[in-house]
């Protein structure tokens, strides 16, 4: 069983920055990729980005890009969401997930092919 640990998130002011981090113990078997999420308050849970195995394939919803940038050290289980530029509507609980299998390109934005999430690290953007 993979357990998925998040963290660094916190509360910042519109216009700051963050680096949240996801890092995978017990059983690590190879995924196919590693995905970022986020739930805001009375919103159902969204697609912010996601990695592929190699680190070259990247995914990223409209709304973050060119803020958003995910990287992830395959020796070190850990994957990285640095979140730069941020904005009163990035507030939000944000979850890590990993996906085992390949469901296809179309597929990395779809919570349901994410076997494994973590608890979530809160992000609170203050205006």
């Amino acid at each position: 069983q993979m357990q998925l640990i998040e963290s660094g998130g916190g509360l910042v002011q519109a216009g700051g920055s963050l680096r949240l981090s996801c890092t995978a113990s017990g059983r690590t078997p190879s995924t196919n990729a590693m995905g970022w999420f986020r739930q805001a308050p009375g919103k159902e849970r969204e697609f912010v980005a996601a990695i592929g195995w190699t680190g070259k394939d990247l995914y990223y919803t409209d709304s973050v890009k060119g803020r958003f940038t995910i990287s992830k050290d395959n020796a070190k289980n850990t994957v990285y969401l640095q979140i730069t530029g941020l904005k009163p509507e990035d507030t939000a609980v944000y979850y890590c997930a990993a996906q085992m299998f390949n469901y296809g390109y179309t597929a990395y934005s779809n919570a349901n092919t994410y076997a494994y999430w973590g608890s979530g690290t809160q992000v609170t953007v203050s205006s």
